[in-house]
């Protein structure tokens, strides 16, 4: 694939989300690996007007990965996207004919600049000023197919995001049993999912440990202030327009949202 086929499937991603318009199929040829798949992701990022305050990490199954042996992949978390729990129902926007999905998440805050030198180990992450909080991520696409297509694909239209709350602040989180963190999901009062940290693979530390070094292998380290949403709690939960999801973290609170047009 050559710089002006990426360029086009960047485009065209953006176009549909600027229009909250669905795509009918993936726009151009499949990238052929993450490396070009995160090519496309720059392109796009270079023309969404809006700056970039963290990223979702998500999960990539051993039978989908590629030569570079990632486990996971990023996606961009926009400022625009990102809000702050209030306590009240939060509107999160999804594309109509396309994918939409809510997961429950713990978030990182990283509380300094994160060394782009160093090759992050999950056993180093406890050195790390950092916070932990409880959140909801909005993972939806113009395209309604992009997870059975695949991480290149999801990796290409901004990793599925489409927007983060942030809740409560998990205290002194190092010190506990990750065991302990327990959270499920509903959609409209019927209970999806439950889980937990120990849901995700390697637990919280491998995933934020793997946002670090990959972030800075694409020459875009994390500084103080930006957020990780370390990968899905109790799995992924489609949402349709007007339906509202509850996720309960035991012990940290309730998180509420309605999803509505993007």
């Amino acid at each position: 694939m050559n710089q002006p086929d990426l360029d086009g499937i960047a485009t065209r991603f953006v176009q549909a989300r600027r229009a909250g318009e669905a795509l009918p199929a993936f726009p151009g040829e499949i990238p052929d690996d993450l490396e070009m798949a995160y090519q496309v992701q720059d392109r796009a990022i270079a023309q969404w007007q809006d700056g970039i305050v963290g990223w979702k990490v998500g999960y990539i199954a051993a039978e989908r990965r590629d030569h570079s042996g990632d486990d996971r992949l990023l996606g961009p978390i926009f400022a625009a996207s990102h809000q702050n729990a209030t306590g009240s129902i939060a509107e999160i926007r999804v594309f109509q004919g396309g994918f939409a999905a809510i997961e429950a998440e713990y978030v990182l805050v990283l509380d300094q600049d994160a060394d782009a030198a160093k090759v992050w180990s999950p056993d180093e992450i406890d050195g790390l000023a950092c916070r932990l909080h409880v959140g909801i991520e909005v993972a939806s696409s113009p395209l309604a197919t992009i997870n059975q297509l695949g991480p290149r694909v999801v990796i290409s239209d901004f990793g599925n995001n489409n927007g983060l709350i942030v809740g409560a602040e998990i205290a002194d989180w190092k010190t506990l049993d990750e065991a302990t963190l327990k959270a499920e999901t509903f959609i409209e009062g019927q209970r999806v999912g439950t889980g937990g940290a120990p849901s995700l693979p390697g637990g919280l530390r491998t995933a934020i440990a793997f946002a670090l070094r990959r972030s800075a292998q694409r020459g875009r380290p994390l500084r103080k202030g930006d957020l990780i949403a370390t990968g899905n709690a109790t799995g992924i939960h489609d949402i349709a327009i007007g339906q509202q999801a509850l996720v309960r973290f035991q012990g940290y609170g309730d998180l509420l949202c309605k999803a509505i047009a993007a």
